[in-house]
């Protein structure tokens, strides 16, 4: 099993025609995600590298493709508009790659997505893989391979640096998901540990966080109370200077809350497996498996 994509996943892409657009398709498309569909208003009738059919909105690529998942590449200015086409036209998985969507734009987003069962990931992230079955995003396939370790992470990067550690280990990944950075996004990290959790392939959830917000805190709650599985965790961050903005714009301390130390308590507390640093993360994952 995986957690939200599979070799059965269907996958239409929103502004296929782009630059970032078109390249990703593309990269998606070579690792073996099913990309049925592509959605650029006007350009219904094209097709993207002559296999990949082009409609003109949404609920016409769903009509004529069953696509089930969605990958977000429009302007930001648009982008809140395209996650709401979207949810509407049925689509189960949104991934919204584009960063920069006004804030407003997401809590509009936000209020309406309440009315659907759908599930965002993102804005602002790399997207969601599973190894050798389906990739919907930005990050490097070829560092990934099948297995038992889930990886959820705020950082696009850093969840990069965690796969290629826990590869280099002999292991594996189930699914990896980056969530986003942003402060008004859809899955969030606890949100995603639920899921590996309940996953029967994976054996060992990793979670990157960051500084700013308090969601690696709401995570490492319902780490201590639900999850049996081992967890291993790395916050970034750490030497921030107080009240910093550190890169993402969800990564702001304010009030006492959000530092580093508080989060790295809490997973303490929740009996996380902290890696003291980055580098450390892999070695950290193999020691909670007994490798």
């Amino acid at each position: 099993m995986s957690v939200l994509v599979d070799a059965n996943t269907r996958l239409l892409v929103q502004g296929i025609t782009g630059k970032s657009g078109s390249f990703h398709a593309s990269a998606c498309k070579e690792y073996g995600t099913q990309v049925v569909a592509g959605v650029t208003p006007a350009r219904g009738g094209e097709k993207f590298e002559d296999t990949v059919p082009i409609f003109d909105t949404v609920s016409e690529a769903v009509a004529a493709t069953r696509a089930n998942a969605s990958m977000i590449f429009v302007p930001p200015e648009f982008a809140g508009d395209a996650i709401l086409e979207a949810a509407d036209a049925g689509i189960q998985l949104i991934v919204a790659i584009t960063e920069g969507i006004p804030m407003m734009d997401m809590m509009r987003v936000r209020h309406a997505l309440a009315e659907h069962s759908c599930v965002l990931i993102g804005p602002n992230c790399p997207g969601i893989i599973t190894p050798g079955a389906c990739k919907i995003g930005i990050m490097p396939g070829y560092i990934h391979r099948p297995g038992h370790v889930g990886v959820v992470s705020r950082s696009g990067t850093l969840t990069y640096e965690a796969v290629w550690q826990i590869t280099s280990q002999g292991l594996g990944q189930s699914t990896c998901i980056g969530v986003g950075g942003d402060p008004i996004h859809g899955l969030t990290l606890q949100k995603a540990v639920e899921y590996l959790h309940a996953d029967p392939d994976t054996k060992a959830i990793v979670m990157i966080g960051e500084i700013g917000g308090s969601e690696e805190e709401e995570a490492a709650e319902y780490i201590q109370a639900r999850v049996k599985k081992p967890v291993v965790s790395f916050i970034a961050g750490a030497t921030a200077p107080p009240g910093r903005r550190m890169g993402h714009a969800g990564a702001i301390i304010s009030g006492g809350q959000g530092t580093a130390q508080a989060k790295i308590e809490a997973l303490q507390k929740a009996g996380v497996r902290m890696a003291k640093n980055l580098g450390e993360i892999g070695q950290e994952v193999a020691a909670a498996l007994g490798k």
